[in-house]
């Protein structure tokens, strides 16, 4: 595979195969040497601290001699950044505070975890100062900006982390998100930004933001490194009182039929056009894998939303850093300061008074999540410059939280992936947003969406999304096979039992790609067409049923030749499996491609024979 990098002359694929690289005898102490020459080379505002190279090569001959003792390390090798409100043992941990650096004695359960795995911790990444930001301006140690156009925003708070995984100075980087600091960023930099369910990864040893709301989050260049990496940590935590076990939630689950949310025009309307019109093709995009949406109303979603920073969860950051707070004040970025000092001003009443008014909110959002498997959103609205972005700090950086602030007050998983490019050519992300512990099949069904984009590239280089290894479903939750009906199997006809007394579901009609031609079986009862993909014009119309794995072998035994099943390709590309005809039996069968489908046909014939298609067509015998 090709270098993802753009600043580094460090070699990185796909974690997987990098792992495999090193498991067969390539050099890793000579690919972490390029990665800590490459980051000390990039150096500020995108990283503050970089391991010591004698500590990073003892990490990793430590990891080398599990790896040969029969260990398996899914992530030998591999080395990765951590957000500097994340402790590093070996490396301060600032929370973008110079005044407040403190060195820890051990390293956050989840850095412990990746080293477990065979992960190197190269160095510390920039954030908004005590991970109070959604925008990346807000620290001392510079603004790291968007890896696309250095006039944008990196997006925040977990800046750093994003632009040193665009770049391919690292494949993969830990942040993290309390109000979409894992997001916006992963989103405003064309890569993957996994939101987990709350206590999924531990975060002791994580400098609290909101310690009730706060997650370990992953940006990562594809669905599937982050779903990796999400294997490796997420593990229950027994000195976490937050951490929640679910040994389900970070497997791959398919959905081949599925609901989802979208927001309404005159929500989508405050959003940036560039990101309007990719939000539109996601949509679109989600409907041709099978999903259909249901219009929500946004509005209770986005009163949770303004609970975050007009309530007593901002106490909750004040009592994260109280004590340096309140001695040294003048230390903390003024943006920060304002924002986090604010929250003195809450009594209990108020902390009880907005948890009822959030309850409140969650009823609505309950109900209006019940019908829906999980909501689509755009990551940001917009994506402002950092002059704008400094010129009105607060109300910018309000508008950025538009889609994400809600998210971990409600309890629910959210992926952001990349969906193609708005304006002036800057990424646009979209996220999926599921109840707690439904990140695997978000993840299942974000990789799919990500993958839908023919233009779709690893961060800010040069490598295609499709030389990459797809998120694959477990082989358990593959539990149907996608089938394209076009005949005497479609809804209404009279051979659609068999379909349906299998427990078969409907998922959409749609019309075959160019290149098939459709023909009417002489001599068949019932009437039946038989499909080829002889040349035609296409633009046939099926329909997609989704038929349970256990049931379909009988299925296709009932098939009579000259019919049979293959495959057939849709309209948007997309293959699966459908009913096909043998070339010899449509020598002196009737070409009806004209009609654009066997339904057309059949009410044409029935009207010119004055005869209701319905009986035409209800002449139910045995295949």
């Amino acid at each position: 595979m090709t270098s993802l990098a753009t600043t580094s002359s460090a070699l990185f694929s796909e974690i997987c195969e990098q792992v495999a690289a090193y498991r067969a005898g390539r050099d890793a102490f000579r690919d972490l040497d390029a990665t800590l020459d490459a980051i000390e080379t990039d150096g500020r505002p995108v990283w503050i601290s970089v391991m010591p190279r004698d500590q990073a090569h003892a990490l990793l001959a430590a990891a080398k001699a599990r790896l040969d003792a029969g260990e398996d390390l899914p992530l030998f090798g591999i080395p990765f950044g951590v957000k500097d409100n994340i402790d590093v043992a070996g490396l301060e941990t600032t929370g973008g505070c110079p005044q407040f650096a403190f060195k820890p004695q051990a390293s956050a359960f989840a850095v412990d975890r990746l080293i477990k795995a065979g992960a190197i911790p190269v160095g510390k990444t920039n954030l908004d100062q005590f991970a109070t930001g959604l925008n990346g301006t807000r620290s001392p140690y510079g603004i790291p900006s968007c890896a696309f156009d250095a006039n944008y925003i990196s997006g925040g708070s977990s800046s750093g982390s994003a632009v040193a995984v665009a770049k391919g100075l690292v494949p993969f980087a830990l942040g993290t998100d309390t109000a979409g600091s894992g997001r916006v960023p992963a989103g405003f930099n064309n890569i993957v930004g996994m939101k987990p369910s709350k206590g999924l990864i531990s975060t002791r040893g994580v400098l609290p933001a909101c310690r009730t709301l706060d997650c370990v989050s992953i940006l990562a260049c594809t669905t599937q490194d982050a779903l990796t990496v999400l294997r490796a940590v997420s593990i229950p935590d027994d000195k976490d009182a937050y951490s929640r076990a679910n040994d389900d939630a970070a497997v791959a689950k398919s959905l081949n039929a599925f609901r989802f949310g979208v927001i309404t025009p005159t929500v989508v309307a405050r959003c940036a056009p560039g990101v309007t019109k990719r939000y539109a093709a996601a949509v679109s995009s989600l409907q041709a894998l099978g999903g259909s949406p249901v219009e929500i109303d946004y509005a209770p979603f986005e009163a949770a939303a303004s609970l975050l920073y007009a309530g007593p969860w901002v106490a909750e950051r004040y009592a994260a850093i109280s004590d340096f707070a309140e001695s040294q004040p003048e230390s903390i970025h003024p943006v920060v300061r304002e924002i986090v000092t604010s929250g003195t001003q809450y009594s209990a009443v108020d902390a009880f008074t907005a948890q009822y008014s959030l309850a409140d909110h969650a009823l609505k959002i309950r109900t209006a999540l019940n019908n829906i498997d999980f909501l689509l959103v755009p990551t940001a609205p917009e994506h402002p410059t950092i002059e704008d972005m400094l010129a009105d700090p607060v109300a910018l950086n309000s508008k950025l939280g538009l889609f994400t602030n809600f998210v971990n007050l409600m309890d629910m998983a959210a992926i952001s992936v990349p969906f193609g490019w708005g304006d002036g050519g800057l990424p646009v992300g979209v996220t999926l947003i599921g109840p707690q512990f439904s990140d695997g099949m978000l993840a299942h069904i974000g990789d799919r969406l990500h993958r839908t984009d023919p233009g779709a590239r690893l961060g800010a280089g040069s490598t295609p999304l499709a030389q990459t290894n797809a998120v694959v479903a477990a082989a358990s939750e593959m539990e149907s096979v996608r089938l394209a009906v076009v005949g005497a199997h479609l809804q209404g006809q009279p051979l659609n039992r068999q379909l349906t007394d299998r427990g078969a579901s409907l998922v959409l009609t749609t019309r075959t790609s160019a290149g098939y031609s459709l023909y009417s079986l002489p001599n068949s009862s019932p009437a039946k067409p038989g499909l080829s993909r002889d040349g035609g014009p296409g633009g046939i119309e099926i329909e997609l049923w989704d038929v349970p794995v256990r049931e379909f072998g009988s299925f296709v035994a009932a098939i009579p030749a000259p019919l049979g099943i293959g495959s057939v390709e849709t309209e948007d590309g997309t293959v699966v499996k459908g009913f096909i005809c043998e070339h010899h039996a449509l020598a002196d069968a009737e070409n009806i491609t004209a009609f654009g489908g066997w339904r057309r046909y059949l009410a044409a014939r029935s009207a010119n024979q004055n005869t209701p298609a319905i009986a035409i067509a209800a002449q139910e015998t045995r295949p």
